[in-house]
């Protein structure tokens, strides 16, 4: 039996057309896996000038999920490199940092990997669609000829089809400060020690970029530690982009970076973060609210 099901769907329109927001809102907020399914034409999408009309189903994995206002869901595709279809990889190497509102509304930041030259343009720039691409409409663009240009659009694929694995279990919640809210730490240890994978939610993890409004960050655990007399848990995580919160959540000029963090259950946070224009890494220390999960 499938451990996925389908939360939220919406049509070329992007109305609702099976499932509800609210849905995927509460399932994201327990920490659920998500993956979006979407229709498009290849001579529409991938190759304009092609008379292949094919049509091209595809699933998308959002490694980082946001839930802002504890009611709005986005996901972003956080190990993606851009793929020229159905050839190989595209020109340059970059990743591919897309991001998906639960409205449909779609984002796309890229800093580039090939340490090529760039020319500092930084703020609003052109916002025009591909040519012959009538289903492409770009809301704005931003930093235009720097290493990490973005860009806020909507494309009109054919379907959405918002995807959860809903299978993670809650097992402790402390304050910013190590106080336990629920769950406990031994349970934590004991789930760990037994092969558990292990994800993390995050409250207002981005609060540098705003403080408002309240928002929690999801992203799955990699090698943890457990320090047996200090009594003292810590993960590294998967790669995550951390991005200014709004509903909905766009990417805006110098309003997102991306790195890796290591929490601990006393709710210490390092975040090692890469300049997405510089590509330097610099360590910062906060302290947050940390909700952990098991499956």
């Amino acid at each position: 039996m499938t451990t996925w099901r389908c939360a939220l769907e919406l049509d070329a329109k992007r109305n609702v057309v099976a499932g509800s927001p609210a849905d995927l809102a509460d399932a994201i907020g327990r920490a659920a896996d998500l993956r979006i399914y979407t229709e498009f034409r290849h001579n529409e999408h991938i190759d304009v000038d092609s008379l292949n009309g094919e049509l091209i189903r595809e699933v998308a994995e959002f490694g980082v999920t946001y839930r802002v206002d504890q009611r709005w869901v986005a996901g972003i595709m956080s190990l993606r490199q851009p793929i020229e279809l159905p050839i190989g990889f595209g020109p340059r190497s970059s990743m591919s940092f897309f991001l998906y509102n639960q409205d449909g509304t779609q984002a796309i930041a890229r800093p580039h990997l090939d340490g090529s030259p760039v020319e500092a343009s930084f703020g609003p720039s052109a916002s025009e669609p591909p040519p012959n691409m009538p289903k492409y409409h770009v809301l704005d663009s931003w930093d235009a000829g720097t290493n990490a240009p973005s860009q806020n659009f909507v494309y009109d694929f054919d379907r959405f089809r918002y995807c959860v694995n809903d299978s993670w279990r809650e097992i402790l919640s402390h304050s910013a400060n190590g106080e336990v809210v629920s769950g406990s730490l031994e349970e934590l240890v004991d789930a760990f020690s037994t092969g558990c994978a292990i994800k993390l939610g995050i409250s207002n993890l981005c609060a540098d970029f705003c403080d408002e409004p309240d928002h929690e960050v999801f992203v799955q655990g990699g090698s943890a530690y457990y320090y047996t007399e200090q009594k003292l848990f810590l993960i590294g995580s998967h790669p995550l982009v951390r991005i200014r919160p709004s509903v909905p959540m766009r990417y805006t000029s110098r309003g997102w970076d991306f790195g890796w963090l290591m929490l601990r259950s006393d709710g210490h946070v390092v975040y090692r973060r890469c300049d997405p224009y510089t590509l330097q890494f610099s360590d910062h220390i906060s302290r947050h609210a940390i909700r952990w999960f098991v499956r």
